[in-house]
């Protein structure tokens, strides 16, 4: 059985995410879509309510199984039995970094995989921290997330 993981914080999970873990799930028999935390960020969403966003986003693949991960992520990928990690890559800085984290990753788990799959093009020039920006000012949201993590969207800023 083939697994994969993509992992990310998913703050909140967008149509570009989505579309990534959708084409994994094409090629691998299992697709972990691991909700992670990040001691370098501060959430927008708490965890929980990002695992859940997530879990509704994908509920309709079968083979996409939505859990959290914290520490490292080959510590994460080996106690899953995976052995490849999903990055989605849109430009050019996106992948300076993704393959420093992929090298880093390799070194310390040299059985470990990274493959990076593009977003389809009308997604490729999204990212959580646009739209949550979007969001903040009011503007429409449809084209980059679900209604239903629109939704979430509008009532977290309302608090």
């Amino acid at each position: 059985m083939s697994k994969a993981i993509y992992p990310g914080t998913f703050d909140p999970i967008t149509k570009g995410h989505a579309d990534v873990a959708r084409r994994a799930a094409k090629v691998f028999d299992e697709l972990m879509l691991a909700v992670g935390t990040n001691p370098a960020k501060q959430p927008f969403f708490p965890l929980e309510e990002r695992l859940a966003m997530a879990r509704e986003e994908l509920a309709g693949v079968p083979n996409i199984r939505v859990e959290q991960f914290e520490g490292l992520l080959v510590n994460y990928a080996r106690a899953m039995g995976a052995k490849v990690v999903i990055r989605g890559v849109r430009t050019v800085a996106d992948f300076e970094y993704e393959f420093r984290m992929a090298m880093t990753n390799r070194a310390m788990a040299p059985e470990l995989e990274t493959l990076f799959i593009m977003p389809s093009v009308e997604y490729a020039h999204l990212n959580a921290e646009l739209i949550r920006e979007v969001a903040t000012m009011g503007g429409p949201l449809g084209a980059f997330v679900s209604p239903q993590v629109e939704a979430r969207l509008r009532a977290r800023l309302r608090r």
